[in-house]
């Protein structure tokens, strides 16, 4: 993910811009926020929990 927007910015700091490389940096980004958010637990998790009791 960090290399992902290492790549972003560097695109977006250059004269030639390649909207290519753009796309696919923003796709392994949120395809690395969308693998780590499914580890993080949730906050109404114990809530559910309690509620199923």
């Amino acid at each position: 993910m960090i290399l992902a927007i290492g790549v972003a910015l560097y695109e977006q700091v250059s004269d030639k811009k390649n909207i290519y490389i753009m796309i696919v940096a923003i796709v392994v980004f949120m395809y690395g926020m969308m693998q780590l958010s499914a580890k993080t637990p949730s906050k109404n998790q114990d809530k559910d929990e309690q509620d199923a009791e």
